[in-house]
């Protein structure tokens, strides 16, 4: 019995390719542990940017922190909790502007938490959450693993150090890329996805 989170993220909807792969992962995975699915759709249910109220709420001790700081807190708990409980993580971003989306960025925003999910000591940068297994499927209309835009491929290379920067270092990537270059690359791209995915699920027999 496996617990996973998928985390989607594109405000495209049921139209988002980010979002149909990341969920097919997820729904294998679980179809063969019996699991449970935490949900955290990002674009139906983007979260509040953080404040004030959450950078100063954090560092706070409990006793002093006013309700904004506490309502703040108490939300990002509940995101590392989620994150905490996942034995797999799913993720689906689509690229805006060369990198992540908003709501995505939000997301990381809360769960990157010092002294929660990471921590400096003499030895430099420790990753506080426990090792698990993170799929990361992303999402771009044009070819970005390689040729001229790989330098411009801020979203995968963003969140793989995010993802590390918490201590989960195992991260699978599945792309599904050049959406828009045609109708005949949107269904090339479409067809190499389900094949990364196939490979990805064999692997995890």
């Amino acid at each position: 019995m496996t617990n996973i989170l998928l985390v989607t993220s594109s405000p495209r909807g049921p139209q988002s390719l980010s979002t149909r792969f990341a969920r097919d992962i997820a729904e294998s995975l679980n179809a063969r542990s019996a699991g449970t699915i935490v949900k955290r759709d990002l674009g139906a249910a983007p979260l509040p940017h953080i404040t004030a109220a959450y950078i100063d709420g954090r560092i706070a001790p409990p006793a002093t922190r006013t309700p904004e700081q506490i309502e703040a807190v108490n939300l990002a708990q509940s995101l590392v909790d989620e994150v905490q409980a996942a034995e797999v993580i799913v993720i689906g971003s689509g690229m805006i502007n060369f990198g992540p989306s908003t709501q995505l960025k939000a997301w990381f925003d809360y769960i990157t938490w010092p002294g929660v999910t990471f921590r400096y000591d003499a030895t430099g940068l420790m990753g506080l959450l426990p090792a698990k297994k993170v799929y990361l499927v992303t999402a771009t209309g044009g070819v970005f693993s390689e040729g001229k835009n790989v330098p411009f491929d801020f979203q995968t290379t963003y969140l793989a150090h995010l993802l590390g920067f918490i201590g989960l270092t195992d991260i699978e990537v599945v792309r599904v890329e050049g959406t828009l270059v045609s109708p005949d690359a949107a269904k090339a791209a479409i067809a190499s996805t389900e094949a990364q995915i196939r490979a990805a699920l064999e692997r995890a027999a």
